[in-house]
């Protein structure tokens, strides 16, 4: 196993955790074959340098206050994380009407309803940028205040 791909990996993972899908393709061009790289990220997990379940969790307690499941899930996706580690995940959230609330709040405070068509299009689209439901969107824009 190459020196200089393990030092490069700790290296990357000194600055922030990472997914063993994403480091993976980050060291892929630097390593000599397939196989040195799996060993070496075998060896990473090994020694619990390298945990999917640890980048779930950074990255879920980073992201989900504000964004929706659809966009949380999305990015796990890409990163390579499992379906049943996203689902767990998601699991812990706090309720995505209880998040969309807050969102919202913080960029337009006033009481919904209030604001013409024009505004109100403006809030949906900033809403479902964030990963938000329609159902979760509508009743932040209604007023509605009971969670699910």
């Amino acid at each position: 196993m190459s020196g200089t791909l393990r030092e490069r990996a700790l290296r990357l993972l000194a600055r922030r955790e990472h997914a063993r899908a994403e480091l993976a393709r980050k060291l892929s061009p630097h390593a000599n074959s397939a196989e040195e790289l799996g060993a070496l990220l075998d060896d990473l997990v090994a020694r619990h340098l390298l945990s999917d379940e640890r980048y779930v969790e950074t990255r879920m307690h980073a992201r989900s206050e504000r964004l929706g499941n659809a966009r949380l899930a999305s990015e796990l996706r890409n990163q390579g994380i499992s379906t049943a580690l996203t689902n767990a995940a998601l699991a812990t959230c706090a309720p995505e009407l209880t998040r969309a609330r807050r969102v919202w709040q913080l960029k337009y405070g006033s009481k919904p309803g209030t604001t013409g068509a024009a505004e109100h299009a403006r809030q949906v689209r900033f809403l479902m940028s964030r990963g938000f439901p329609g159902e979760v969107i509508r009743r932040v824009l209604r007023g509605d205040c009971e969670d699910d």
